[in-house]
């Protein structure tokens, strides 16, 4: 059976994608990471309780803890197969508005923490036919005026996914970007308020096409920038 980490999992699309995943027979363990503790109870309660489910808060912004929860994980289940890296941070603000510390704040939780996260379980991946699933978004490959922290972030997610697939190959492990166009997640509603969530692409949608992705048989969509989208 299978060890699963999700980050970014108390909410929107990593508490959606945890869900669809406790019902796959083939994994059995879950670690579920967020800053939220009582969130990440909440997507437990969800799930699918034939799995063995781990709630490990942190902060991503704690980028010297990662590698402590990557053991601590690995030393529940003796496994590390599967990792998703949802965890996000978005402030929209235009480049006159935007500060050191914004900006900061949103490389490190998108992007540096993500780096950081694949380094630590890539120690125990190495050889087993992993993969690794990078959450972008269609933000980091169009123009987002007002956006710009955010914008550049995912832009790096979705360059370093496609590097560490070719440079994480020989480890046999995979490595998929997907980019989500509008879901109705607590993300989205800072980015676009005024937008109705029942008329957008649901977290459940894009948990789906995650779980596909992660599936043994798939081994050709890996280095790619996967747009997920309603039309």
């Amino acid at each position: 059976m299978k060890t699963l980490i999700i980050t970014g999992a108390s909410q929107g699309i990593g508490r959606a994608t945890a869900v669809e995943m406790s019902n796959r027979e083939d994994i059995g363990n879950i670690a579920l990471v967020a800053r939220n503790e009582k969130n990440l109870e909440e997507t437990k309660a969800l799930m699918n309780p034939k799995c063995n489910v781990m709630v490990v808060p942190h902060d991503m912004t704690d980028l010297e803890g990662i590698e402590k929860i990557v053991d601590k994980i690995y030393k529940e289940f003796k496994s590390i197969d599967l990792l998703i890296n949802g965890a996000g941070f978005v402030n929209p603000t235009a480049l006159l508005d935007t500060t050191i510390e914004n900006f900061t704040q949103t490389f490190t939780v998108n992007t540096v923490s993500m780096l950081v996260m694949i380094k630590a379980c890539v120690r125990y991946m190495k050889g087993k036919d992993a993969k690794i699933l990078n959450i972008a978004s269609t933000a980091g490959s169009t123009s987002r005026p007002g956006w710009v922290a955010y914008a550049s972030a995912k832009a790096g997610v979705i360059s370093l996914s496609k590097t560490l697939a070719d440079e994480l190959r020989d480890y046999k492990i995979k490595v998929y970007c997907i980019s989500p166009g509008r879901c109705a997640t607590e993300l989205r509603r800072i980015l676009a308020p005024e937008e109705d969530p029942t008329t957008i692409m649901q977290p459940e949608d894009v948990a789906k096409i995650i779980s596909n992705l992660l599936e043994e048989e798939e081994n050709c969509l890996d280095g790619q920038d996967i747009i997920v989208r309603q039309k």
